[in-house]
């Protein structure tokens, strides 16, 4: 296998800031089992048939806390515990015979409520990476007080929700009596660039920022923490942004590795591990090339998972860019390889660089490979269950 020499690690142009954030990852509680791989990426890799295989796939929340502002928000809520109560028309959709299996134990304020360590009713506002039903949660739940982010374009496709308008696929309870602020990265007083993405200083002091980050749905949005600043270190909070790690790596700037040890992807963390070749998934890989994805977003003739391909295919091209940065933690909604991995609210993920998280996340993905690659015939038995 020869080396490939990846491209230099481009330079975000994160404005320096001393202003920090604390952010929690929150299990949602949110288990989504049956979700067909091929609804969303391209093209089929034999075993990989649904994201998060057997265990299903998980729907994080993230808590932002201004310790010095003593400001709070929440981005992304997962899926409402009574998710029977959605509209209509998505209901129809997510009946036994659709072969999904959802289930979730707790809404997101109860979790922080639970905790006792939230003042929940001083949340100023939630933002919703997008408007699909496993990211909104229930908004009702939370006090008025609490504003509702969205992303441009949001009013014009969404409201009114149901049951003003019967085929909606949000609710009129999801934002009614609150205050509903779409973003508009085009206008606003400070506008500014992370890398190459639109953005928005939400604090107006470096400490956390809004992405315009469009293309699995209408306004989608990003959020990009800083978590400490010397050296700076940021959580970047993925959204659907893309749903599996094979559709953001390997990269022009992060090529597949020839041996994958830190750990290799098969082996428990903190176990011995063995040396994983990169070669046995090079196959899998467009031409072979170990600076291409694994997986492209899906174009499908009806039934399309994705508002705009080619906007979620760039989308993704920008985000390789904060991947490849060993200070930055991308983490997408619903990537189960986190599980292994980060520690969960009342835990914070402040530390993530000490913690080494983003070396044993990075190439996790590559287990649901293993069918595909003869990981038993190649490497003499199973792989681990994880």
């Amino acid at each position: 296998m020869s080396v490939v020499k990846p491209k230099p690690a481009p330079d975000l142009g994160i404005p320096p800031s001393s202003h920090t954030v604390d952010v929690s990852i929150i299990d949602s509680t949110t288990n989504l089992k049956g979700l067909p791989t091929k609804w969303f990426m391209t093209p089929a890799i034999p075993g990989h048939d649904s994201l998060g295989m057997d265990r299903g796939a998980p729907a994080f929340s993230f808590l932002i806390q201004h310790p010095t502002l003593n400001r709070t928000l929440v981005f992304d809520l997962g899926l409402r515990k009574d998710w029977q109560n959605l509209s209509p028309a998505l209901t129809k959709l997510l009946n036994p015979n659709s072969g999904l299996s959802l289930t979730v134990q707790k809404n997101v304020r109860d979790i922080l409520d639970e905790s006792g360590l939230v003042d929940t009713s001083k949340i100023e506002a939630v933002v919703w990476s997008h408007h699909h039903f496993d990211h909104t949660g229930d908004p009702s739940t939370l006090d008025a007080s609490t504003a509702l982010i969205v992303g441009p374009g949001f009013k014009e496709a969404m409201v009114p929700g149901y049951p003003a308008n019967p085929e909606s696929t949000i609710l009129e309870s999801d934002y009614t009596g609150r205050e509903l602020i779409e973003l508009n990265f085009d206008t606003h007083p400070h506008p500014l660039k992370i890398g190459r993405f639109k953005a928005v200083d939400y604090f107006g002091d470096g400490s956390f920022y809004l992405l315009d980050s469009p293309g699995h749905a209408v306004g989608h949005i990003c959020g990009l923490a800083r978590v400490t600043s010397d050296p700076a270190s940021f959580i970047l909070m993925g959204g659907d942004a893309f749903h599996h790690g094979g559709e953001i790596r390997p990269s022009e700037f992060l090529p597949l590795p020839t041996d994958i040890i830190m750990p290799d992807p098969f082996t428990s963390l903190g176990g011995g591990g063995h040396r994983c070749p990169g070669e046995m998934f090079e196959s899998l890989l467009p031409d072979g090339d170990r600076t291409k994805t694994f997986y492209e977003p899906a174009r499908l003739d009806k039934g399309q998972v994705h508002h705009n391909v080619d906007q979620a295919i760039h989308t993704i091209r920008k985000l390789q860019e904060a991947d490849v940065q060993e200070y930055v933690l991308v983490a997408a909604a619903h990537d189960d390889t986190l599980l292994d991995v980060v520690d969960f609210f009342p835990q914070k993920m402040n530390d993530f660089v000490k913690k080494g998280w983003v070396q044993k996340a990075r190439w996790r993905f590559l287990r649901d490979f293993a069918e595909a690659v003869g990981y038993k015939e190649k490497m003499g038995g199973e792989p681990p269950k994880m």
